[in-house]
């Protein structure tokens, strides 16, 4: 059985005899099936009778209600509700608008609207640009998702994309001050989502493109960041690969080895892998083979896909065409961004000494990261309960900071290496270690630095 997990927290309503043992037995049964309990509060007292409020982390909905059997089981003991913690979470959604000046009398008023706002209104019309100064385009992003290809649900449209679009927003505010506002489409049209997008931006300072899949996330973000002047990050695909590099950087240190030295696989040529590649090469990588479902791409190949085609022109010098088991022969450094299960101990134990393997398909890696670390000198994964979580939340909230910033209008790869090394710089020389070689998420300073290498390199590239 899987570990119980935060995100199947409930919470037992139980009533129970006034019994010096009552909430010991309670607890005793939560942990005999398998829960994690993390609380336990008497709600209510009578005389006879107790309501004692229970809630652990269970696996799964099923286990919560093996639990809830389990105390029913108990002489004298009743579950009068179970409430699911995580859904209680989302009720009503979890964001909300909030003004940031006070409407507490007509002089306010008047100067927040009308007649005041007026001239604001004509001052902007003169000078389109003041948008960014005067209004919530200052410190506004629109994060757009056709719900196409949601991380582990796939295509599951809009409205049920929606709990994860309040998330990341929520995760903006959170750690980098910026407010952003999630845009579900509901259509998957190539030219409507453009459309769409040009005629929100004027609210927006930029534009964070969500879950939508290839290649069509590749033409609306190229196409969007050619015909806005705001601009357009797709976190798929390039926070996964900011994050990636940083990770990468210290790992190498950790093993001592050179990024332009090192042989690289990378597994999965959809929107994150292709950007892991380009950003990778921008680095200094010389040595590597990307591969899909058929096995490694290589120049010979023909795709109907201009990213997979760049790949196969840019990668694979060597012109090696046989599977992902075989390129993992020899590989310094493993990084994959497909599906679960795709390897095993065997081509783990085939590659180089001292080898790293990044493991972040999503919520099950590419290889047991268990079995992977009896052969390689370092492990990631995107999961947060083994060391090395390569998440993108290092990325995003900092990475827009210093776009917005910086009144940028254009996203540039020096922007996207910056804010890798900076990510990767977090990690002190005396805090670097085989099991700690990216910052947690949630250290303070990851935002702010990131949000000043990206204002740094922005302010360069105008120069």
């Amino acid at each position: 059985m899987a570990s119980p997990s935060p995100g199947h927290s409930i919470t037992l309503r139980v009533k129970a005899p006034s019994s010096f043992t009552a909430t010991t037995e309670l607890a005793a049964a939560v942990g005999a099936a398998g829960a994690a309990i993390t609380a336990l509060d008497v709600a209510e007292s009578r005389h006879d009778s107790i309501i004692v409020d229970v809630t652990c982390n269970t696996v799964n909905d099923e286990h919560g209600e093996e639990v809830r059997d389990a105390l029913d089981a108990l002489d004298g003991i009743s579950v009068v509700k179970v409430s699911d913690r995580t859904f209680l979470m989302h009720l009503g959604g979890k964001l909300e608008v909030m003004p940031k000046v006070a409407l507490r009398n007509r002089d306010e008023l008047s100067r927040a609207y009308t007649p005041g706002v007026a001239r604001v209104c004509r001052a902007i019309a003169d000078h389109p640009e003041d948008a960014r100064r005067l209004t919530v385009k200052r410190n506004t992003i629109a994060v757009v998702t056709d719900g196409s290809a949601v991380l582990g649900l796939g295509n599951i449209g809009p409205a049920a994309a929606l709990p994860v679009m309040e998330g990341k927003a929520a995760l903006f505010k959170q750690f980098a001050n910026v407010d952003a506002w999630p845009v579900c489409l509901d259509t998957q049209d190539t030219e409507e989502i453009i459309s769409i997008v040009k005629a929100l931006a004027p609210v927006y300072g930029g534009v964070n493109l969500e879950d939508i899949a290839a290649p069509r996330c590749f033409e609306i973000e190229d196409r969007l960041r050619e015909e806005l002047d705001i601009p357009v990050f797709h976190d798929d695909q390039h926070g996964t690969a900011i994050v990636t590099l940083a990770a990468l950087e210290n790992a190498l240190r950790v093993v001592d080895k050179k990024i332009e030295d090192t042989a690289i696989v990378v597994s999965g040529v959809g929107a994150a892998g292709h950007a892991i590649i380009q950003l990778l090469k921008a680095q200094g990588a010389t040595n590597i083979i990307a591969c899909g479902r058929e096995g490694a791409i290589h120049k010979g190949q023909q795709h109907s896909d201009p990213h997979r085609q760049w790949i196969g022109e840019h990668t694979n010098q060597q012109e090696f065409s046989g599977s992902l088991h075989e390129a993992m022969a020899g590989a310094d450094v493993f990084i994959g961004v497909s599906a679960p299960d795709v390897l095993g101990e065997e081509q783990i134990k085939a590659m180089a000494d001292n080898a790293i393997v990044f493991a972040m398909a999503n919520p099950d890696p590419e290889v047991d990261p268990l079995v992977a670390a009896q052969h390689a000198a370092v492990v990631a994964t995107g999961r947060s309960d083994f060391p090395n979580q390569i998440n993108n939340v290092l990325a995003f909230p900092g990475f827009f900071r210093g776009l917005l910033d910086a009144s940028a209008t254009d996203i540039t790869t020096p922007m996207l290496t910056a804010a890798a090394d900076s990510i990767a710089r977090r990690v002190e020389p005396g805090e670097l270690n085989a099991s700690y070689i990216i910052p947690s998420v949630f250290d303070p300073h990851v935002a702010a630095d990131v949000a000043s290498a990206v204002a740094e390199a922005a302010g360069q590239s105008k120069e």
